[in-house]
């Protein structure tokens, strides 16, 4: 038996990562399905080649972390204020809709009211990760459909972003009111301190050196994991000082140089991170939490498409538009894993109710992939037709 050192562990990580990759492009589907029976495969519930996942647990939530910089990178100000109209109204009314529904399926299989309203919490959000991953370079940048499914999806992160801090205030006991008021008043505090020094001395670094891109890619690196560091010392998270140290420097010329050079090593640890969602899988649980989830996983891919696309088109958009959005935005996300693993943590809700969460989304990334690549233009498209890079 090899020794499960951590370069063994990336050896079965990243080479199994390229075999089940190859296999999901084959299947049309995304590959972040691949990496996550992966897991479950190799990981402690399957074959046990890695018998303990905790420190590639650790190591994925890098990739998490830089997930949220890069979103946090996405985010214009001038963007933001563009939102607030059409793409707000339709994305807190169908998260209202999309939310009910989720918990009616915690109470109707047993679950406790908490648990509910966490059910009701991750069925709001659409992947981000599917939902621009499979849409065409040109639509993304340049298209009517590109842009409302970005302001969507952007809205869902922010409003991700705020059930992290109260999930975060929850797990630390005690006074809950007390704490996550601390924590809304902290979040107010890292962004002041992050916009200081981004304006007096990060921006003038950039702008001096700018030509020098090793130093830039550096600088970005040590702001993304020093701004997040600084949040926990004063009661937030990692993930949460991640996304202010992006918006904080959002409107930066060099955002975007910055995003097309941290996008590989966020892959890179995003891999390990979907592929430890797998490895810490309870498949004995499976009978427990089939019906609930099966059933919640087919209300999102039947319901999620309709309610964006009556609301898309209640708002002016065209019917065909309308539709599109809502099949490429109709499953759950990888916000509701996060929030599944970081909820079991602050023991808000049981490792059952975890799982089931885990395995609905699973399930939604498996159909809707392969309802979009076989209807939408997409780089992995099933015909020359349809196949758009």
């Amino acid at each position: 038996m090899h020794d499960n050192t951590i370069v063994y562990s990336i050896f079965l990580i990243f080479t199994g990562a390229a075999v089940f990759a190859t296999l999901a492009l084959f299947a049309r589907q995304a590959m972040i399905v691949g990496y996550i029976i992966l897991g479950i495969l190799l990981g402690p519930w399957g074959l046990e080649l890695i018998d303990d996942a905790s420190l590639i647990t650790d190591i994925s939530k890098i990739g998490i972390i830089f997930l949220l910089y890069l979103l946090g990178l996405d985010l214009l100000p001038r963007q933001l204020m563009t939102m607030l109209g059409k793409a707000l109204k339709v994305t807190l009314i169908s998260s209202f809709i999309f939310s009910l529904l989720g918990y009616s399926i915690g109470i109707t299989f047993g679950y406790s009211v908490a648990e509910s309203i966490l059910i009701a919490g991750v069925t709001m959000f659409s992947s981000t990760i599917i939902g621009l991953k499979l849409l065409p370079t040109t639509t993304l940048h340049h298209k009517h459909t590109g842009q409302i499914i970005i302001s969507i999806l952007l809205i869902q992160d922010l409003i991700a972003i705020i059930i992290l801090l109260l999930l975060q205030g929850y797990g630390k006991g005690g006074d809950l009111a007390m704490d996550i008021l601390l924590e809304l008043c902290a979040l107010p505090v890292l962004i002041g301190i992050a916009w200081l020094i981004q304006r007096y001395v990060l921006i003038k670094l950039i702008i001096k050196y700018d030509q020098i891109h090793e130093y830039i890619f550096l600088l970005a690196i040590a702001w993304c994991l020093g701004i997040a560091e600084l949040a926990t010392l004063i009661g937030l998270s990692h993930e949460i000082g991640a996304f202010v140290a992006g918006v904080s420097l959002a409107s930066s010329p060099i955002a975007l140089f910055i995003t097309e050079r941290l996008k590989p090593l966020r892959d890179f640890f995003l891999i390990i991170f979907f592929f430890s969602l797998g490895a810490g899988y309870n498949i004995s649980m499976i009978d427990e939490i089939i019906a609930p989830a099966l059933l919640l996983a087919t209300l999102i891919l039947v319901v999620k498409p309709k309610v964006f696309a009556y609301l898309l088109k209640a708002e002016g958009e065209k019917k065909h538009i309308s539709r599109e959005v809502g099949f490429r935005l109709g499953q759950a996300s990888e916000f509701s894993l996060l929030i599944a693993v970081l909820a079991v943590q602050s023991k808000f809700i049981s490792e059952t109710t975890s799982n089931m969460i885990q395995l609905t989304t699973l399930i939604t990334f498996i159909v809707s992939s392969f309802i979009i690549v076989r209807s939408y233009p997409t780089p992995i498209a099933t015909t020359d037709k349809l196949r758009r890079d």
